[in-house]
């Protein structure tokens, strides 16, 4: 479990930065607000990390929606232009005498 955690924390901060960030702000106000018996700076921490989820399904339910209305984007033409080539043989060709 020790080496998953790093990973799982590493690869979600790596896709979204800006909401990971709040998550973690809000996670160490909470923390905080909790054992100092802060009950304002715990709930501002826990609206905080509320709304770095919110914010991450957010931006997540926009790409899939973009993603969708995309249309496919072709870059090679379906079939070749030139003629095809000719095949290559293996046969070894004998030096002129």
């Amino acid at each position: 479990m020790n080496a998953l955690l790093p990973r799982i924390l590493k690869a979600a901060y790596r896709k979204e930065p800006i909401s990971s960030f709040i998550v973690i702000v809000g996670a160490v106000d909470a923390v905080l607000g909790g054992v100092g018996e802060r009950w304002s700076l715990l709930s501002f921490g826990l609206m905080m990390v509320v709304l770095a989820v919110a914010l991450r399904w957010w931006q997540t339910q926009r790409r899939e929606t973009e993603l969708a209305d995309q249309p496919v984007t072709h870059y090679l033409p379906p079939s070749s232009s030139r003629p095809a080539l000719p095949m290559l043989s293996t046969t070894k060709r004998q030096p002129p005498r």
